[in-house]
């Protein structure tokens, strides 16, 4: 026995001296402008509300970027968001009601029309020419309702593969989260995070060799073996600094995920999702009513392994390597991405 010889390492050991204690610095690389640094958000689409909270004639209220804003569903079934403080003393409008398409302040009852225009006062007054509230652009998709911080949309929540008609959707939200949104969505493409946190078996190429790249976000292929084995083949995609699609297919049948990081105020943010599949009774020996309770599964599975991590980060891009290669681009598409604040004076 004294002529064996122990066996090779599987894998070669880095070896180093230690950094004496004097020298040792925490290294810090590209900086990533955190929400509301300097007074700016990014112009991305956030999600506010599920539908479901929002029905016809009713109105309720949000904080929002750095302030408050309302959100209501006038007789015409449209959503609208618009700032929640009357412009005659700030009464919070959101304890005021819906007339029509109108919201009317519960303290002098003044009127604001669809596009926020002061159109009546209780005294039968006419209204000062200013007065006015600031009216978001609004989209309604899957279930949640995403509001832009921008006087313009720089782009639409994009479609999946399947249109709407043909998919079921359900949308809920979680809990809060104590980071920005973005660093929840740098998540995707951060691969090395997807394969040791959340278990992802990549079959051959790792994904990020296949990201396009886009004018607002990214879209990569993902196939995977998942915790339990699943066999996945998705598409994912972030665009802008706030929103999450994938789509493809769990064992053969196809899941869809929609999905928004909030803004409640810098520092925070809950996830609105929306769990989709195709409006077919059986597809891959699961039920509708069986593919539906698996998404949610699988994203409430994810959400418990993410959830400690991103309520405990003190986020600073440091040390880098080849593995992060599409971490580093998104983090550089962050820092460059358009940031405005033009609510500022409404909300606050």
């Amino acid at each position: 026995m004294d002529d064996v010889k122990p066996a090779a390492p599987t894998e070669p050991v880095a070896r180093r001296d230690p950094i004496p204690l004097a020298e040792r610095r925490r290294f810090t690389g590209m900086h990533v402008p955190a929400e509301g640094e300097g007074g700016l958000f990014t112009q991305s689409w956030f999600p506010i509300a599920l539908s479901t909270e929002v029905p016809a004639g009713t109105i309720i209220g949000r904080d929002f970027l750095d302030g408050r804003v309302v959100i209501y569903r006038g007789e015409d079934g449209v959503v609208r968001v618009q700032s929640a403080y009357c412009p005659h003393i700030g009464a919070d409008l959101s304890v005021g009601k819906v007339l029509g398409n109108r919201v009317q302040c519960a303290f002098h009852r003044w009127e604001y029309d669809e596009n926020g225009m002061c159109v009546k006062t209780g005294a039968g007054l006419p209204p000062p020419p200013g007065a006015c509230l600031y009216t978001f652009p609004v989209t309604e998709r899957f279930g949640i309702i995403y509001v832009f911080n921008g006087y313009e949309p720089l782009w639409q929540i994009a479609d999946f593969e399947y249109p709407d008609e043909q998919l079921v959707a359900e949308a809920f939200m979680s809990e809060l989260y104590t980071c920005d949104p973005w660093i929840f969505a740098s998540n995707t493409p951060d691969t090395q995070h997807i394969s040791v946190v959340h278990g992802f078996k990549f079959k051959s190429d790792d994904p990020m060799n296949s990201i396009k790249w886009e004018p607002w976000g990214f879209r990569m292929k993902i196939d995977a073996f998942h915790q339990d084995n699943e066999d996945l083949a998705w598409e994912a995609g972030i665009y802008g600094s706030s929103t999450f699609l994938q789509q493809g297919t769990v064992d053969g049948w196809w899941l869809g995920i929609a999905a928004g990081f909030s803004m409640p105020k810098p520092g925070t943010h809950y996830v609105f999702i929306s769990v989709l599949v195709r409006n077919v009774d059986v597809e891959g020996g699961k039920t509708l009513r069986e593919r539906l309770d698996f998404g949610k599964f699988l994203l409430a599975r994810t959400a418990a392994e993410d959830k400690p991590i991103l309520d405990s980060i003190h986020h600073k891009v440091g040390y880098l390597t080849r593995a992060d290669t599409a971490l580093a681009r998104y983090f550089d598409f962050l820092r460059n991405y358009p940031r405005a604040h033009p609510s500022r004076d409404f909300i606050r």
